[in-house]
């Protein structure tokens, strides 16, 4: 018997927000052939030190209340952009300079895009 697959984007939200982490837009792209993953969700830290605190946050959240570890991450280096790999969704905290340059939302324009308010 299989375990039941879990919804991880509510927990993705919560961990982001648990941190102050600012315009979060997901990017649904189930429907596409040529993706690289099911699903981006993206948002912003307003310093080095915050895009880092996000993404610990997104991995503590989902550690502590689903058992989920992500396959990888990145970006910790210059946490200018950090990516965390769940496998069909990929979790990009960028600061806004660096969110404009690579502007995914764009590159992936064909896709579902969803964005959140800000809570504060």
């Amino acid at each position: 018997m299989t375990e039941p697959q879990i919804e991880i984007l509510p927990l993705i939200i919560e961990g982001i927000r648990e941190r102050k982490g600012k315009k979060i837009t997901t990017v649904d792209m189930s429907e596409l052939d040529t993706a690289a993953a099911r699903r981006f969700v993206i948002c912003e830290g307003t310093s080095t030190q915050h895009v880092a605190a996000v993404a610990d946050s997104v991995r503590e959240y989902l550690l502590e209340h689903a058992k989920i570890k992500p396959y990888n991450y990145d970006g910790y280096g210059n946490s200018q952009w950090i990516v965390i790999d769940y496998g069909d969704t990929l979790v990009h905290v960028f600061l806004p300079h660096t969110r404009q340059l690579y502007d995914l939302e764009e590159l992936w324009s064909d896709a579902v895009i969803t964005d959140y308010p800000d809570e504060d």
